[in-house]
Order: structure tokens, then sequence, then C-alpha cells
């Protein structure tokens, strides 16, 4: 069975600094994979470069089977790699439907419902919530909000 994300032989340089050397990664469908180390071991750097947003100097990332590296960010995502960022980015005065909104708004109107009622069934406390503001939950109830805007964007779990 083919990976769903496959890394082989990454290698991501800042200056003449090699900070990933010979990366390689297989995700299967259905899988969690968990990246653990210490603090400047490469953990994030791996993760913006899955993400395009930084450039591997050598090395090949596929997702379902497509080439992905060297694609932009936005690209990235329409794919279907969404990250959601430590700091959970959310829209503080926005409330919660309309933060999740957002994570759909380069799909259209799409399969949006459907996207809704998923978020919903994982994070129902998100749905009692729908009118307040962001920035008034607590800081696990906003990184919920951050996952479930993330997994607006996705259209394979239908």
């Amino acid at each position: 069975m083919k990976p769903c994300l496959d890394v082989m032989n990454l290698d991501v340089c800042f200056d003449v600094l090699n900070v990933l050397k010979r990366v390689t990664l297989k995700v299967e469908s259905s899988c969690v994979v968990s990246v653990v180390g210490a603090n400047g071991a490469g953990k994030s750097t791996l993760l913006k470069t899955i993400s395009g947003l930084y450039r591997a100097a050598a090395g090949k990332i596929t997702f379902m089977g497509e080439v992905i590296s060297g694609l932009e960010p936005h690209k990235i995502v329409e794919k279907g790699i969404i990250q959601v960022p430590e700091g959970r980015g959310i829209f503080p005065s926005l409330n919660l439907f309309e933060n999740l909104l957002l994570g759909a708004y380069k799909r259209g109107a799409k399969n949006i419902k459907a996207n809704m009622e998923y978020v919903s069934k994982l994070f129902p406390k998100l749905t009692e919530r729908k009118n307040q503001a962001a920035g008034s939950l607590s800081g696990g109830e906003q990184q919920m909000l951050a996952i479930g805007r993330a997994l607006m964007q996705n259209r394979w779990y239908y």
C-alpha cells in the first residue's frame, strides 16, 4: 500500500547550515504519527517544509501519490495538508461559526454543511457556543476551534 504522505531523503538548509539531513518519513492512511525531539532538532522545520513554507535543498515529498515538494503553500493546503499553529491563530473578534467558515473559504460552498456537521460531532462544545466571540474561549477551547477550522478545509472524511 502506498503511503498517504511520503518524505524521502529530505535536506533543508539555511544558508550554509544543514538543518535537516536525509529525513525519511512514511505515513500510511488512517495512521497517526508523532515527530518527537529536543528543541532545535528540526521538528518545526520538517512540518514547515512539508507545508511549503520552507524549500527543501534535496529530497521529495509526495502526498496521496502526488509530488508536492516545491509547490506554493496555498496549493499544498488545497491538496489537503493543513497546519494548526501552536499559537492557535484564531480570529478573536469573530465568533466560532465565522472562524470555522474561514477554514473552508478556498472551497467555496462545496461540502461546507457536511464539514460543519463533522466538526460539530468532534467538538460539540463549539456548536453550543457558535455565536460566542472566539477570543472569550479558554485556551483548550481555542485549540479545538483551531483544529476544527483546519478540518473545514478537509475533503476525504465524509
